[in-house]
């Protein structure tokens, strides 16, 4: 199987991959379009700020190719809030695939969001195995609200999407990569799709 972790300088790179190889597979780092279209898999990380990792994809014109992609697609907690129709964060607009637009918690919480929290309303095939109010691992003052695309749910201030699909595109606020054996298995759930 080709995993192609999409690299436009994103900062959780190493660990996606490092999490990928404990689970047996090998995954490459790439922002070649023909690399990209070709995967099995394709992991969209994210780790910095919406609107200048919004100009990195548009230099390399990957905001054009990733949604067209066919096969599974996991956009990773800056990678989700990009596969959405625009960000508050810079005033971003973006990918839409996921039709929700990206807001900032109030002022009411600690900005960022940071460390484990739980995850509950499973609705997918990526969550198969795992139970309701498992822990996982955030980092984001930026949130997608609950939307028709939400198949998990988190709380933090309200609740707000944990994660979101549609069609052959899935998304993660929190870091399966960081989130111990629950976040293992929701990366080997979507190997396995």
């Amino acid at each position: 199987m080709k995993i192609v972790i999409i690299n436009y300088g994103a900062g959780n790179i190493q660990s996606i991959k490092f999490a990928i190889q404990r689970l047996g597979y090998e995954a490459i780092l790439s922002n070649d379009v023909k690399e990209i279209q070709n995967a099995d898999k394709v992991i969209f990380p994210g780790v910095g700020e919406a609107s200048s990792a919004m100009s990195k994809l548009k230099a390399s014109g990957l905001d054009k190719i990733i949604p067209e992609l066919k096969q599974p697609v996991l956009g990773i907690c800056l990678g989700m809030q990009l596969m959405c129709n625009s960000s508050e964060e810079g005033n971003t607009q973006g990918l839409g695939i996921f039709d929700t637009n990206v807001v900032k918690f109030s002022n009411k919480v600690k900005v960022p969001q940071i460390g484990w929290n739980q995850i509950s309303n499973l609705k997918s095939d990526l969550f198969k195995g795992i139970s309701e109010k498992e822990h996982i691992y955030l980092v984001h003052s930026f949130y997608a609200p609950l939307c028709n695309e939400t198949i998990a749910e988190s709380d933090y201030d309200l609740r707000y999407s944990a994660a979101l699909q549609k069609e052959n595109f899935y998304g993660t606020q929190f870091h399966p990569e960081k989130s111990s054996d629950v976040g293992a298995r929701i990366l080997k759930n979507f190997l396995e799709i």
